[in-house]
């Protein structure tokens, strides 16, 4: 296993009731779309290993992602700061790794550049749920990328029991109305004893608790973004593991008041 941690977890759902209930959406400012923190170097140098190595098991795109791929890279670098230097198609990310934003698939290229995992979802032939066209999934929590490509949002989370055909509905509201101004976002929690980031688990496999205390916490911020010319929606995940023994106080008590799942095979 590779333990890759932060020090603190700067947001705890499980402590504010907006966010503890299902699906706790939020709205979000531009500004904080992007974030980076004290593990960016050690999380881009695996991405970038695990799309040198891995490359089928981390990243899928339909060709109708090419076109939001392109848009969502200009996005992305339209964001970055003066610490991200430019020379031509050359950008230098804050952890001194060159990138050529011509060498390979703009999806790629755009996750390459920051700390978070990047999705590209569409509503494609007038259908009534967006279908996940393209990812670059480097951390999944517990799901595949391969199974859920070319899939609407409720195949997407089989066989998560929560999702339900009300909870489907709600989400796709959120999708319809999402403006392209007003991103969203939301933050889960669930434990694990495995701190590695790559947590990959196919829908077939039963999902057993291990016994005793989970020893991490990992918590996603999950970002909806609507771009604005071809419409299509960017799902971007920034993904905290934190110790158990790095929570503070009240992070430790909420979670004896709102108790959240323990992951299940090979966490």
């Amino acid at each position: 296993m590779e333990e890759i941690c932060q020090n603190t977890l700067p947001f705890a759902p499980w402590l504010h009731p907006a966010t503890r209930r299902l699906p706790g959406i939020q709205p979000l400012a531009m500004d904080d779309w992007l974030i980076r923190d004290e593990v960016f170097a050690s999380q881009m140098a695996l991405r970038d290993r695990l799309l040198k190595t891995r490359r089928d098991d981390v990243f899928r795109a339909l060709p109708e992602a090419d076109l939001p791929a392109r848009e969502l890279l200009n996005l992305v670098l339209s964001r970055l700061g003066p610490d991200y230097p430019r020379d031509g198609q050359i950008v230098t990310r804050p952890d001194g790794v060159t990138v050529d934003l011509d060498s390979d698939h703009p999806l790629i290229v755009a996750a390459r550049l920051v700390q978070e995992d990047l999705c590209l979802l569409d509503q494609a032939n007038g259908g009534d749920e967006h279908i996940l066209t393209g990812a670059v999934l480097c951390f999944p929590a517990s799901w595949t990328l391969a199974e859920k490509i070319g899939h609407p949002m409720t195949r997407i989370h089989v066989p998560v029991e929560e999702y339900t055909a009300n909870m489907a509905a709600r989400v796709q509201r959120l999708f319809d109305a999402l403006h392209v101004d007003r991103p969203l976002w939301r933050a889960n929690a669930l434990l694990y004893h495995d701190p590695s980031l790559h947590q990959a688990r196919r829908e077939n496999d039963r999902r057993i608790a291990p016994k005793g205390r989970a020893e991490y916490l990992r918590s996603e911020r999950q970002s909806l973004l609507r771009l604005p010319e071809t419409r299509a929606v960017v799902f971007s995940i920034h993904t905290w593991v934190v110790p158990w023994v790095r929570l503070n106080n009240e992070q430790r008590a909420g979670l004896d008041i709102h108790p959240i799942e323990t992951a299940g095979q090979g966490a």
